[in-house]
């Protein structure tokens, strides 16, 4: 069986090999003037179009610089100073500087949570042993004014030379 397979596939392949191919013919390609045509067409129209972006953009108005600077305040004319708030502010600084400043120490920062949100409350030692409990707002040692009460700094603003002094937790 295997042998009779062979020979079929020989004589198959040998059938194959006789018979003879047909020369092929070959075809000269076609001029295309139609297509070239169409091409100049458009390459034409693209030109004129160009030609008359051109002449929009040259008719076109220009643009206009900024109004104004957003970055660049405004000049203001200097304050006016009467001559006698010198003098005055010059005998205030030279009382306060006769007056010690009071030794304030800050012991500790109480918060409590309440319907408007969070209040602070310091607790302030003085020299003379005396403990104060203020919140921001009220006065202290009849001099200063709590500003602001942070987690662990208070800030007081002296009312007679208009500073802010920090006390923080040691």
């Amino acid at each position: 069986m295997y042998a009779g397979a062979a020979v079929l596939l020989a004589a198959w392949l040998s059938a194959a090999a006789g018979v003879p191919r047909a020369p092929r013919q070959v075809r000269a390609a076609p001029s295309r003037p139609a297509e070239t045509a169409v091409l100049d067409s458009l390459a034409l129209d693209v030109q004129s179009q160009a030609a008359r972006l051109r002449q929009r953009l040259a008719t076109a108005p220009a643009p206009q610089g900024p109004i104004r600077n957003p970055f660049v305040f405004a000049p203001r004319a200097a304050p006016r100073v009467a001559s006698a708030a010198p003098r005055r502010t010059a005998e205030v600084v030279a009382e306060v500087a006769a007056t010690p400043e009071p030794s304030l120490t800050l012991l500790g920062i109480a918060e409590s949570k309440t319907a408007k949100g969070l209040t602070r409350t310091a607790v302030i030692g003085t020299d003379g042993d005396d403990v104060l409990m203020v919140t921001e707002g009220e006065e202290l040692a009849a001099r200063y004014r709590v500003v602001a009460i942070g987690p662990d700094v208070i800030e007081l603003k002296d009312l007679t030379t208009g500073s802010v002094r920090r006390l923080a937790l040691r």
